[in-house]
C-alpha cells in the first residue's frame, strides 16, 4: 500500500469576473512508497502547494482522491491527517505561548500525551533546547520556522511533508534540519519535499516528480533523471558576449556561463568556438549535470497542452 497515491487529482479555480475557470493541478496521477524521500518541483504556480493542501484537507480537489496509508484525505480525513506531519511554507504560530507550551498544545491534538520525552528529543535535535520556555514572538523567523517542524514531527506521523521548509534560513538550520530528517527516514518514516534547492533534493531524494503547469511531466528516479541529460556541462566566467552558435546551448548567470557538452570532443568543439572568436574564458571546469540542468531543460521544453 502506497504511503500517499494521488489518483487522477485535478483543481480548478472559478475566476473573480466568474467568466471563466483557472486550472491549477490536471489529473495528476503518482504514488510515493513507505520510506521514500520523494521530491515534488516546479516553478512557482505549477501547482506544488496546491497539491499539498489538497493532502492536508486544507482544499478540496474538483476531481480525483488522495490516500494516505489508504484513507481517503475526504471521507477518512481524520485517519488520514494523523498520519501526516505537514511543515508549511507560512510562519504560522501562536504568539501567547512557549515553544514547549506550543508543543505540548499540538500533541493534545492528536490525542499525545506523556509526550515529554519526545518533545525534549525534538527541541534537541532542532537546536531549540535553549529555546524551550521562550515566547513565540520572541523567536527569529528561522527559529520559528524550527518549531513548525517540531509541531509537524510531535505526533511522530508516519509521512512528513516538507513545503519549502529551508526557504529564507540560514546554512546552520538546513543542516540541522536535514540531518534529522534523514534520520527519520532512514528509520522508516516517508517524506515529501518540495524545494526550489534543487542541491536539497539531487542529494536527498531517491525519486522525483516536476510539475509544470499543473501537470507532471517528469517522475523517475533521481539518479535516471540525472542519467538523461548531457553527462557533462562546460563552466567559466566571460565578460564578452557569447558566440551567437554558442547561445542557444548555454546558461547564463551574470559572468557564469554553462554549456552542456556530451563527450571530449564535444567540449573541444565550444573551446575552438571560443578561440576563434577570440574570447577568454576565466575559471574554466568540467564537470557533470546536475539536478538543475534537468530541471530547466524539463521546464524549458514544450509548453504542456491544457
Amino acid at each position: 500500500m502506497p504511503a500517499i497515491s494521488f489518483q487522477q487529482v485535478s483543481k480548478t479555480y472559478r475566476s473573480k469576473s466568474a467568466h471563466n475557470e483557472v486550472r491549477a493541478l490536471s489529473e495528476v496521477s503518482m504514488d510515493i512508497e513507505p520510506g521514500e524521500f520523494f521530491g515534488l518541483l516546479g516553478p512557482n504556480g505549477a501547482g506544488k502547494t496546491t497539491l499539498i493542501s489538497i493532502l492536508a484537507g486544507l482544499s478540496q480537489a474538483t476531481s480525483g482522491r488522495v490516500l494516505v496509508h489508504g484513507h481517503d484525505v475526504v471521507t477518512d480525513y481524520a485517519a488520514a491527517r494523523r498520519s501526516l506531519g505537514i511543515v508549511p511554507q507560512e510562519l504560522v504560530f501562536d504568539p501567547f505561548f512557549t515553544v514547549r507550551e506550543a508543543l505540548v498544545i499540538q500533541s493534545g491534538y492528536f490525542g499525545v500525551r506523556g509526550n515529554d520525552a519526545w518533545i525534549d528529543e525534538l527541541l534537541h535535535h532542532l537546536g531549540l533546547a535553549d529555546k524551550a520556555n521562550a515566547n513565540m514572538r520572541q523567536l527569529s523567523g528561522g527559529m520559528k520556522r524550527r518549531v513548525l517542524v517540531a509541531q509537524a514531527l510531535v505526533h511522530r506521523p508516519p509521512v512528513i511533508v516538507l513545503d519549502e521548509p529551508t526557504a529564507g534560513v540560514d546554512v546552520e538550520l538546513r543542516q540541522t534540519l536535514w540531518h534529522f530528517i534523514a534520520r527519520l527516514n532512514k528509520e522508516g518514516h516517508t517524506v515529501l519535499l518540495t524545494t526550489h534547492y534543487l542541491e536539497e533534493a539531487e542529494a536527498l531524494c531517491n525519486r522525483i516528480a516536476m510539475l509544470k503547469q499543473g501537470r507532471v511531466v517528469a517522475l523517475d528516479r533521481t539518479s535516471a533523471l540525472l542519467a538523461g541529460t548531457a553527462s557533462t556541462m562546460l563552466r567559466f566566467k566571460m565578460d564578452a558576449p557569447l558566440p551567437a552558435s554558442l547561445a542557444a546551448q548555454s546558461r547564463v548567470t551574470g559572468r557564469i556561463v554553462q554549456i552542456k557538452a556530451h563527450d571530449a570532443h564535444e567540449v573541444e568543439t565550444v573551446l575552438g568556438v571560443l578561440r576563434a572568436a577570440g574570447c577568454q574564458p576565466e575559471d574554466l571546469e568540467i564537470g557533470r549535470a546536475d539536478l538543475e540542468d534537468v530541471f530547466l531543460d524539463i521546464m524549458n521544453g514544450p509548453e504542456v497542452k491544457a
